[in-house]
């Protein structure tokens, strides 16, 4: 090996870190522990140990800077007495390069050494305003494993990349990728560990039929301890995921898009340990946005830190009187509340439940100075867009946990028949239920997030639950794309008519009231009367007019009035149209019953069960009069 010599380091940062002429280690550890560090020469297969002698300890951090060591060279773990440790700084995880490679042979995980030089070609985070996003969750691997996807590089960060332009048609502003940090897929499962234990205590020999049993179980998710500073290895396709990654982020940057990241923290995770953490893939991985999952998040640390502001920061509660003094505003809203409240709410009102229009109307116009509000009906946990229309129990049989796995609470309707179908009425009624939902979330003031995979359809046979499957059950079947086309096209277009008129996605909080005096609020709700909402408990209908004038199009021009009536009661119900200005006329732009061609209206609006109505006060067109003709 080559002659190295171990001199007095530093503790921060923790972990390896290159230098001009070495590398720095740094650990934490109590001090009763010995410890220290094992090199493994990569051509050689050669490993040393280097311990760490009280003179490197500073508090509870041993430290020392090995001069003369190669990071080409060599790969490294920490030891704690005869326990080897994988170092949970590591920015590069080794070992784990081949996906399910745990599945059938022992994963010796080691850490690598970090080169920070990318070329980032002048691309920085984007900073969209939350009113200006449109969300898109998705899988890394899940979103192009499937045939159908059509990408060279299946299950990778860089098929993400091959999928930009379908992205880009869709017309989403930012994706979140559920875990794509270092984490090991396969674990033991608990019948394993007995036998594993029985043998090594009691030399117990193993029977065929245990041999069986002895296998791994897949977290095809990822939502568990994990090593935090990595990107996922497999999700690799270069066999350089750092370069993967840091690739993926530029092109879509370029692209207009926003990468946001899902981060899962357990409840032993340290505070200090999350900050790191999140500080590293801000500053190394330029990403746009943090969504943070567990039960014992630092929210408010993480709230408060300077680096941070103008990075979003999405988790289920802060507490926004810690963070922002009454009066104080933020200079850039990057907080967002991220609650299943609008998930649950609309699911009931979708399906017919009493009592809903009081919900329905305060989530449309949801609005907070200080934060974010992200609103979907979906999500990965849970039935997916198409499964939430056609099944009213889970189907989680796939999972090998007798069904019992998943929520049982999903606030589904299967339209009348259980699953698959022929029957045309079912079938046309689903497509116009997801057409609703897909409305709901695209009409009202929060930002909309949708599931990859349902703006076209996309099914996992109603299993709510797919933690645990990496299969076509839980993998994007891009061929219903076509087999779906009116639908997706219909998701499409609402996505660019949200865009194209920003009173739907105020930056402003409607008042309800002519502040402006321009003769009509900026929102007002209506029933079957103009200006009069009934909210009865046994009401299932309601409509909202949205006053352009309040809101500026990118040309500086006024956006147009807009009504949108909403019926989810089995029974057509008929909406008198409040009156426009002079010239002025109501135009059906979208019907989530049927595709329409743009028709004028004069005083009233039929809409048919369980649909909705958008229409548009439009200036009258003028009719040109032909030579020789009154």
């Amino acid at each position: 090996m080559r002659q190295l010599r171990v001199k007095k380091g530093q503790p921060y940062p923790l972990g390896a870190t290159i230098k001009n002429n070495g590398i720095n280690f740094s650990m934490v550890n109590r001090a009763e522990d010995e410890c220290g560090l094992i090199l493994y020469q990569k051509n050689s297969g050669l490993t040393q140990k280097i311990p760490f002698e009280k003179s490197h300890r500073i508090g509870n951090i041993s430290c020392f800077f090995v001069e003369g060591l190669l990071a080409e060279e060599y790969e490294y773990n920490f030891y704690i007495s005869e326990k080897q440790i994988v170092d949970p700084y590591a920015k590069c995880i080794l070992g784990n390069e081949i996906w399910k490679k745990a599945e059938k042979e022992p994963v010796s995980l080691r850490g690598g050494f970090y080169q920070s030089q990318f070329d980032w070609q002048k691309t920085n985070p984007l900073h969209i305003p939350y009113h200006e996003s449109i969300f898109y969750c998705l899988h890394v691997r899940s979103f192009t494993m499937h045939a159908s996807s059509k990408v060279k590089q299946k299950g990778t960060f860089e098929g993400l990349v091959e999928k930009l332009p379908y992205l880009k048609e869709l017309g989403i502003t930012a994706i979140e990728l559920m875990p794509a940090y270092e984490f090991e897929e396969c674990e033991r499962d608990e019948t394993r560990k007995t036998i594993e234990y029985q043998v090594e205590h009691f030399d117990e020999k193993i029977s065929d039929e245990q041999k069986k049993d002895v296998s791994t179980r897949l977290n095809y998710w990822g939502y568990k301890k994990a090593y935090y500073f990595a990107p996922k290895a497999s999700y690799s396709a270069s066999g350089n995921p750092i370069q993967s990654f840091k690739t993926m982020v530029r092109e879509f940057h370029k692209n207009g898009i926003e990468v946001i990241m899902q981060f899962y923290f357990p409840d032993d995770i340290k505070q200090g340990y999350i900050l790191e953490i999140l500080k590293h893939w801000v500053l190394e991985y330029r990403i746009d946005g943090i969504h943070l999952k567990g039960s014992r998040l630092p929210v408010t640390l993480l709230a408060t830190e300077p680096l941070f502001a103008n990075t979003k920061l999405m988790c289920e509660d802060f507490i926004i009187s810690d963070i922002y003094p009454e009066k104080e505003l933020p200079q850039y809203k990057n907080l967002g509340f991220y609650r299943d409240d609008f998930m649950y709410d609309m699911r009931k009102f979708l399906k017919g439940d009493a009592d809903m229009l009081k919900s329905f109307q305060y989530h449309m116009k949801n609005y907070h100075p200080k934060c974010g509000i992200i609103n979907y009906i979906t999500n990965y946990y849970g039935f997916t867009l198409h499964d939430l229309v056609s099944y009213d129990k889970k189907h989680n049989e796939a999972n090998g946990e007798n069904n019992q796995d998943g929520t049982d609470y999903n606030f589904s309707w299967n339209c009348g028949i259980e699953g698959t179908t022929r029957k045309k009425a079912i079938l046309s009624l689903r497509k116009k239920q997801m057409k609703n939902a897909m409305t709901f979330m695209m009409t009202a003031q929060g930002t909309p997030l949708l599931l990859s995979g349902d703006e076209f359809g996309n099914s996992q046979n109603g299993n709510n639950n797919c933690y645990c499957l990496d299969n076509e059950t839980s993998w994007l079947d891009w061929r219903l794309i076509k087999r779906n086309e009116e639908y997706f096209e219909f998701v499409k277009n609402l996505i660019q008519f949200r865009k194209s008129h920003p009173i739907l996605h105020s930056s402003e909080e409607f008042t309800m009231s002519d502040r402006f005096g321009l003769g009509c609020p900026d929102l007002s709700y209506h029933g079957e009367e103009a200006w009069k909402i009934d909210l009865s408990n046994y009401n299932r209908h309601v409509a909202m007019m949205y006053c352009g004038q309040y809101a500026r199009k990118a040309g500086k021009q006024e956006d147009d009035m807009i009504y949108i009536a909403y019926n989810m009661h089995w029974e057509i119900h008929k909406f008198a149209l409040p009156s426009l200005p002079g010239g002025y006329s109501w135009e059906t732009v979208y019907d989530t019953d049927s595709s329409v061609e743009n028709t004028t209206i004069q005083n009233q609006v039929e809409v048919n069960p369980r649909s909705i109505k958008i229409l548009i006060g439009r200036r009258a067109k003028k009719v040109r009069r032909t030579a020789g003709k009154k």
